[in-house]
């Protein structure tokens, strides 16, 4: 298997190239941000899952090596991974740089992150929580909503809504 170093490196090419080609000056983009990874360790079989940060999308990832096609999927195709936390749907994508990953939309657009620390934070938040073990995630929403003197309903029960809930704080 390809080091996670030597992984994630090729992951930030790939996105590095995009950011400076085809993404470049587009209005979708936040200039606050840069490409960066944040958080990869091994899950799974052979496989990596980080934090991918763009200027235009924040992105969980998973990634394997480079010569398997393991992480392969057709476009509009989904694949569910399950972390302790819970299920999650991935999207495939592939890069010369890289070969074939999966990614999550965590935040798309990202005009909400001020700048790049922030955006590390919360990526750094992300990974914590996704292992977390879900049965400790639904107390905390159960207390986050106590705390706050709302209703259980009210916090986001979505595997993405619970993450964007529980690192943004309850959401109205």
């Amino acid at each position: 298997m390809m080091p996670l170093t030597e992984a994630v490196g090729a992951l930030t090419a790939a996105f590095s190239r995009i950011a400076a080609t085809r993404m470049a000056g587009l209005p979708m983009n936040n200039p606050a941000l840069r490409v960066a990874t944040v958080g990869f360790r091994p899950c799974h079989e052979n496989h990596f899952v980080g934090v991918l940060i763009t200027p235009w999308a924040i992105n969980l990832m998973l990634l394997g090596d480079k010569a398997a096609r393991d992480l392969y999927l057709a476009a509009d195709c989904r694949q569910a991974w399950n972390f302790p936390s819970g299920d999650y749907d991935f999207m495939g994508g592939d890069e010369p740089e890289c070969g074939a990953y999966q990614s999550c939309s965590l935040f798309s657009p990202v005009f909400e992150f001020p700048d790049q620390a922030e955006a590390e934070t919360m990526a750094n938040e992300v990974m914590n929580v996704l292992f977390l073990d879900a049965a400790v995630n639904a107390a905390d929403r159960n207390e986050m909503a106590r705390i706050s003197g709302r209703s259980v309903l009210q916090v986001p029960t979505s595997r993405r809504g619970f993450l964007q809930g529980f690192i943004g704080g309850v959401k109205a």
